[in-house]
């Protein structure tokens, strides 16, 4: 059974990360994993990072970079990951005005295209990393999402689909990963526990929203790989036959157990099934 090497998202631990890096990476060496999705440098220069994860033996795959941050600046943000060894960075998210059927949404498609442009110029591919507000349809009938992939060149763009939120959004993560066969270099394992409807669903990651109205009669919480209402075995075999090169193991909340206790479960649950 041909299987993929299997990274964490370091956004999953930053409890820990923010107070102890290096013994951060090095448990999470430790648990199996062979690389890290960075969001983040923990008020660590590049060089003291690439220092890190060298010595505890981790490949640093790709980073989360916020898109006002490419914005201002992408050389400066290549020249941090490309010194690092990235081959991969992703706009992890985007504010409201942003998104699909709002004005700033064609507008924030150009800068992704031109920022994609400079990545593919210094050997670095830009990913999209969805939500599940990305599923709404827009003025042609297609899902934002789909919409943001079909107007990008793939040279320019490529997705990181984020299997939780593809869910979510009502969608088929395996279906999804078919879709984009050829395209998904890098796919986010994350599973969840959703009961009835919910509101402010990203202030569980930290983001305030004044779009949603809470609904307090709902329950919505992540969990350790394995631990909830997806089905990974399909998921996986997917992923390997649209030619991703990693899978990111991601948690952006634990509920009654430790950061880092929430990634060893994800782990072995996988190494349970061969990976």
């Amino acid at each position: 059974m041909k299987t993929l090497p299997v990274a964490l998202q370091v956004y999953s631990v930053r409890d820990f990360a923010e107070k102890d890096f290096k013994g951060t990476m090095q448990a999470v060496k430790d648990m199996g994993y062979q690389g890290v999705e960075l969001a983040g440098l923990y008020d660590l220069t590049k060089e003291e990072v690439k220092s890190i994860l060298d010595e505890v033996g981790l490949v640093c795959v790709s980073a989360h970079v916020p898109l006002v941050e490419m914005m201002a600046d992408i050389e400066a943000v290549l020249d941090t990951y490309t010194y690092l060894g990235c081959k991969y960075i992703a706009i992890p998210y985007i504010d409201e005005d942003k998104r699909p059927n709002t004005p700033g949404f064609e507008p924030a498609l150009k800068e992704f295209d031109r920022i994609g442009a400079a990545c593919r110029a210094r050997g670095v591919t830009l990913l999209y990393h969805n939500h599940d507000f990305e599923y709404v349809k827009v003025a042609n009938g297609q899902f934002g999402l789909d919409y943001m992939y079909s107007t990008i060149s793939p040279d320019h763009l490529q997705t990181e689909l984020d299997l939780c939120w593809v869910k979510v959004a009502g969608q088929s993560p395996v279906e999804y990963l078919k879709k984009y066969a050829g395209r998904a270099p890098v796919v986010h394992l994350k599973d969840y526990f959703k009961e009835g409807e919910v509101g402010k669903m990203y202030e569980l990651i930290g983001i305030d929203s004044e779009e949603e109205e809470v609904k307090p009669e709902g329950h919505f919480e992540f969990r350790p790989i394995g631990c909830g209402m997806q089905y990974f075995p399909p998921i996986l075999e997917t992923c390997v036959e649209i030619g991703a090169e990693w899978v990111v193991v991601e948690q952006d909340e634990s509920v009654a157990r430790t950061s880092m206790e929430a990634i060893e479960i994800s782990r072995k649950y996988l190494k349970g099934l061969g990976w």
